[in-house]
């Protein structure tokens, strides 16, 4: 009797995060290589799907916007259940990838422009995910006693700007089948969380967060909901071609989920070390540790970053096994065929390559030291 009410109840009450039917969802294809040795690996096809906070956002079956700019729409929003009811996502069209977004695919290469001015609007940046070879799913990465490695251009990236590449703990069906809901999934980029717990995240568990929602006085495309969205990050990549570090993020919480108020650890009210995440986290970066002739533009830096350079991230466990508790997260990189070891620590413990427990406890120590 309880769950012919609760799906009665769902009739009238429940609204779903719909998607659209104005455009025919097209992944931009994208392969990658597994490796169980050196020169033992297997091509894997696999996908790229475009973020749906990127996502042209629409009344159901209208072309009429439910988001402009940085804005919803009152009339189709005036709260959350009815915006989740009234709007759609669209689909990304193969021709609208370069056109309005600025991205590309050609084999396992990957590229993103910063702006791209399309037919009706400019866009900025993007936020892409790999699908794997169902493309229905995002790809499930086993970090563990491997490494993983990919190859960059950040010769265009000047100061201030952030190519990132990292993991966070996200669903590998985008939340579809814990948020019913939640009828885009993967396969519309949906079920986005990070350690920042970040609030302009337009849909979290299914539902459309344009609840108190504040446009941003300096992005004319973001905004901030009442809820925020967390789960634990490994940055693997934060870099331009002045500087770049690797962090990690842990958060007491073990997959995404959804925040408000004092566990979203927000600046604005002073709740930063309050949430359930590590907003700061543990990075290596090898300018601020130290080492000024490391990482830069030009032959007189160990990494040259005017050429394409590999970057390697080995997750090193205690036994040696993919079941052993992680003891250090190294990094090396590769130019010219020749390999480069990760630079030397020389502020806080005097260590060279890695991230691990010692410089994570040494950060945090001196940090608390500025904070008093």
């Amino acid at each position: 009797m309880l769950s012919l009410y609760v799906i009665g109840l769902c009739v009238t009450l429940c609204a779903s995060q719909n998607t659209g039917t104005l455009n025919v969802e097209t992944p931009l294809p994208m392969n990658m290589q597994i490796c169980s040795a050196p020169g033992s690996c297997q091509n894997e096809a696999g996908g790229i799907v475009l973020d749906a906070n990127w996502r042209w956002t629409h009344k159901i079956d209208d072309y009429v916007n439910c988001y402009t700019g940085n804005i919803w729409d009152s009339a189709l929003c005036p709260d959350p259940d009815s915006c989740t009811a009234n709007c759609a996502i669209e689909g990304v069209a193969q021709s609208e990838w370069g056109g309005t977004y600025g991205i590309g695919s050609t084999g396992n290469e990957l590229s993103i422009k910063l702006v791209t001015q399309g037919q009706y609007s400019k866009n900025v940046g993007a936020r892409t995910y790999l699908l794997d070879s169902s493309m229905q799913k995002y790809y499930m990465f086993s970090l563990l006693n491997r490494e993983f490695t990919f190859d960059v251009d950040v010769s265009q990236l000047a100061c201030g700007m952030n190519g990132a590449l990292y993991f966070v703990e996200m669903e590998a069906d985008g939340g579809a089948s814990r948020f019913p809901t939640n009828k885009g999934g993967a396969k519309y980029g949906t079920g986005y969380c990070d350690a920042q717990c970040p609030h302009d995240v337009k849909y979290i568990n299914g539902k459309a967060n344009s609840g108190s929602w504040e446009p941003s006085p300096t992005d004319p495309n973001s905004g901030k909901g009442y809820y925020g969205t967390c789960c634990a990050e490994m940055d693997i990549w934060e870099a331009n071609r002045e500087s770049q570090a690797y962090t990690t993020h842990p958060c007491s919480v073990t997959e995404q989920t959804q925040c408000e108020g004092i566990e979203c650890g927000d600046n604005a009210s002073g709740d930063r070390y309050n949430g359930v995440c590590d907003k700061d986290g543990c990075d290596f970066a090898s300018y601020r540790l130290g080492d000024r002739t490391y990482y830069g533009t030009g032959s007189n830096f160990k990494v040259d970053t005017s050429r394409k350079v590999t970057v390697v991230t080995q997750f090193i466990t205690s036994d040696g096994t993919d079941n052993g508790d992680l003891q250090e997260i190294r990094r090396f990189y590769v130019q010219d065929g020749q390999r480069i070891e990760n630079s030397f620590d020389q502020i806080l413990v005097h260590e060279p390559f890695t991230l691990a427990y010692n410089l994570a406890m040494a950060t945090k120590e001196l940090a608390s030291q500025f904070k008093k």
